[in-house]
Parts: structure tokens; sequence; C-alpha cells
């Protein structure tokens, strides 16, 4: 029997060693995708100006680019579940170089919204697939390469603003174009991917006896209605208080400390990576601790910090919006996984519904919180959001799902 296992075990470590670089590549695509969906954001204060935005309006834009993802991620996600289009990809990427040709181009608020509809729905018709073909590739590993690949989007996130600043800002909003560049790589490199992810499916069907590859992993006799209420509650928690900083944090900065659009945009880039790192530690320590432990920590651990920054000057803010940004952002790789965990056999329709979540609420947060702010100011705003990360006491409600490794 020793005979047997141990040549068996070793195809599966040669397995996952020859396809992680498939995560890698997923996570590349990943960091381009959101580099170009960041701009859009990172160029608010520019249009507002230009065109003489409210608030309000700028909230709109959000809504239109959120929106879009949000709505058709799950339709996409239910419909490459029952026929997996790993090419599918490239049509995204597609979508989104046209949405940045006509925001580079446009003339209206108008304009503003269609182009950032464009961009919306090509981040929803990338991101289900890709994340079927991580998941594939990831080893068994599934919380690291989906924190892997989460940090990819966190870090073309944290790039986009920077390119923003020192690209966009001097040469106007023309320049939106060049950007379109990157897609084109994007869709080389998802070419290729979907190459390995076609012969992968076709290999596993054949070990399955003609099954199709990625069934279900874990059998749950609980029932999950409640439990994915719960995730929903806590996804609106972590979207509606990061929405907050990574839409108005640069407005909050100018307003309140008197800083520059370029400073502003910098400090934007240093929470955005804050994110990025959070995102990684929390999909690693996941695998080893659980999910359950991650989630009550990613939300409810920011509190105190959440509750102080309002009150604290500018060296303090940068602090604490870094702080804030690691402890919040561990928590989607968990909620995902978790999810995929509790859903088995459905990862494009899990995948498309939760990061759908993310941008939808986040598009209605952004929106929501505009308006107060026009009746108010940012202050009040983020005063109120502090106390967001109180509902993840919801986590009591989430059932255990796995052993610590």
């Amino acid at each position: 029997m020793q005979k047997l296992v141990a040549p068996m075990a070793q195809e599966s470590t040669l397995t996952q060693a020859s396809s992680f670089p498939f995560v890698l590549a997923l996570t590349f695509a990943h960091l381009l995708n959101d580099v170009m969906q960041s701009l859009i954001p990172a160029i608010y204060p520019i249009i507002k100006t230009t065109y003489g935005l409210s608030f309000g309006q700028v909230g709109l834009i959000t809504l239109a680019f959120q929106l879009t993802a949000s709505l058709l991620q799950p339709v996409v996600g239910i419909y490459t579940d029952r026929r997996p289009s790993p090419y599918s990809t490239i049509v995204g990427m597609a979508c989104t170089l046209v949405g940045l040709l006509v925001l580079s181009r446009a003339g209206s608020f108008g304009a503003l919204l269609l182009g950032s509809a464009i961009v919306g729905t090509g981040s929803s018709i990338f991101h289900p697939e890709a994340v079927r073909m991580a998941r594939a590739a990831s080893g068994g590993r599934h919380g690291f390469a989906q924190s892997l690949f989460q940090v990819g989007g966190q870090t073309g996130q944290a790039i986009g603003p920077l390119l923003a600043a020192f690209i966009v800002v001097p040469r106007g909003q023309s320049s939106l174009a060049w950007f379109s560049v990157i897609a084109l790589v994007a869709m080389v490199v998802l070419y290729r991917v979907g190459s390995w992810y076609q012969a992968h499916s076709l290999q596993m069907a054949k070990q399955n006896g003609g099954r199709k590859a990625g069934g279900r992993t874990l059998q749950s006799s609980i029932d999950t209605t409640i439990p994915v209420l719960v995730l929903i509650v806590l996804m609106f928690s972590k979207s509606a208080y990061t929405s907050s900083l990574s839409n108005y944090l640069t407005f909050y900065f100018i307003e309140k400390f008197h800083i520059g659009v370029q400073t502003s945009q910098v400090l934007l880039f240093v929470f955005l990576v804050s994110q990025a790192v959070g995102s990684l530690i929390g999909g690693y320590v996941g695998d080893r601790v659980g999910r359950h432990e991650i989630i009550w920590f990613s939300i409810l651990g920011a509190l105190p910090f959440t509750l102080v920054l309002p009150y604290v000057g500018l060296t303090a803010s940068v602090v604490l919006i870094v702080i804030i940004g690691m402890i919040m952002a561990s928590a989607f790789p968990a909620i995902l996984v978790y999810a995929l965990d509790l859903l088995p056999g459905k990862v494009g329709m899990v995948a498309g519904a939760f990061y759908g979540l993310t941008f939808g609420l986040g598009a209605l947060s952004a929106a929501m919180l505009g308006k107060v702010a026009d009746l108010t100011s940012l202050s009040a705003v983020y005063v109120a959001c502090s106390y967001l990360p109180l509902i993840g006491l919801m986590t009591w409600f989430l059932p255990r799902l796995e052993a610590k490794k």
C-alpha cells in the first residue's frame, strides 16, 4: 500500500506545483484589470472640477460603474457554472478597454456615466471565471490562492491613483486612452491561462469518468439560508465603510487638512496598499486557523480604530487608515472561501454574487454617502460610518464549516 500511495502523493504535489503559476498569472491579470477599474474613482477630483459636479453626481458615477458590475456578475457566474467559458475573461478586458476610450473622450455627465457603466460590465465578465480558474489552479490551498488573487486586484487599485496623480492629473482626461495598452497585455495573459484551463478541464473530466471537474468538495447538512444572509450583512458593513474611504478619502483629506490633490492621491495609494497586505494575510491565516476566526477579527477588530479616526490629526489619520485597511481587507478572502464551502459546486455563482455584492453595496453606499456629504459634511459621514464595524457581531450566527488546520 505504501508503494502505491507515495507515487500518488508525488503526482498530486507535481500537479499542484505545475498549476500554481497560473494563479500568479491570474493575479497579474487581476492587477491589470483593477488598475483600469481604479482610474474611475481616482479621477473624481479632476472631473468634479472640470464639469462642476456635486458629491451626489460623483456618487452616481460610482453607482453606474458598480451597478453594472454587481448586477451582471451573478448572471455571468450562473451561466459559467453550467458552461465554463475560460476565454470570457478576454471579452471582459475588451469591454474595459472600450469603456476607458469612452471616458477619455467624454464631454458630458451622461458620457461619463456611459463609460463608467461599460468599464463595470468588463469587471462583471472578468471576475466569476477568473475566480473559478484560480480555485482550479490552487492545489487545494483555496484561501491562499483566493487571497493572492485578491491581492492582485487590490494592488492594481492601489497603483491606479498613483498613475492618475502623475499621468492623468497633469495631462488631463484624454490620457485615460493610454491605459488601453494595459487591457491588451491582460488579454494576452488571459488567453494563455484560458488555454491551460480548457486542457485542465478535459484532463479532469477523463479522470472523473466523463464528469465535469470542480464538483462538490464539501457536503453540508446545515440550512444555508441564515449563513448566506449573515454573510451579505457582513459584506454590507465592510463595503459601506471601505466605500467611504476609497471614494471620498481624497476629498476628506483635502477638506480637513488642506493638502493638495496629488498628496491626497498618494495617501489613497497608502490605504489601498494596506488593503492588499491585509487580504494576503487574511487568506493565508484563514487556511490555518479557520475562516470563522478571521471573519470575526477582520470586521469587528477594526471598530476601535474607526471610532478614533474622525478626531485625530493628519499623521494619526494616515496610521489609522493603514490599520483599518489591513484589518477590514482580510475579511473578503475568508468570506468568499467560506461561501464557496457553504455552497459547493457553485463557484461561478458564488464568486459572481459576492464580487457583485462588493461592487453593488459599495455603489449604493457611495451614492448615499455622497448625498449625506452634500447635506452635512464629509467629517459627519466619517463619524457615522465609524460604527459600521459593530455589525460584525452578526458573525455569531455563522456555523463552523472546517476544523483548524
